[in-house]
């Protein structure tokens, strides 16, 4: 998705599912806690229906619309932490698993022996 747009101008806005159906409307968007780059879109589902969380990474705005690569039907059983709260990083890692999303940590750095501790000696 494109990182430079502002995401207050995403709420409001129609969304549609991988095959052009609307989903609904953007209701809330959630910024990363570390980069404060837009990540996820609450999109009300229908007027008296829930909000779905949606990775806006890969989704795509395309002519004021957004388009969310998965179908309408994963969309609406996506897990519901409700709006207007932070979402933790266990909601997130369920999120990122429902939508099938790569969510694996980056291998760890290999650890290495720079030798002595400074101050010790060896007997």
């Amino acid at each position: 998705m494109q990182t430079d747009i502002d995401p207050r101008n995403l709420i409001g806005r129609k969304a549609f599912d991988q095959k052009g159906t609307k989903i609904g409307t953007i209701d809330e968007v959630y910024l990363d806690d570390a980069t404060g780059v837009p990540e996820w879109a609450a999109i009300r589902t229908g007027l008296f229906s829930r909000d779905a969380f949606v990775p806006l990474e890969p989704s795509e705005l395309v002519e004021g619309t957004l388009h969310v690569p998965f179908d309408r039907s994963l969309i609406r059983d996506a897990p519901d932490f409700g709006v207007g709260r932070h979402l933790s990083p266990e909601q997130e890692r369920q999120l990122y698993h429902h939508y099938g999303l790569d969510v694996t940590p980056p291998p760890a750095a290999p650890d290495h022996d720079f030798g002595k501790l400074a101050g010790s000696e060896e007997a």
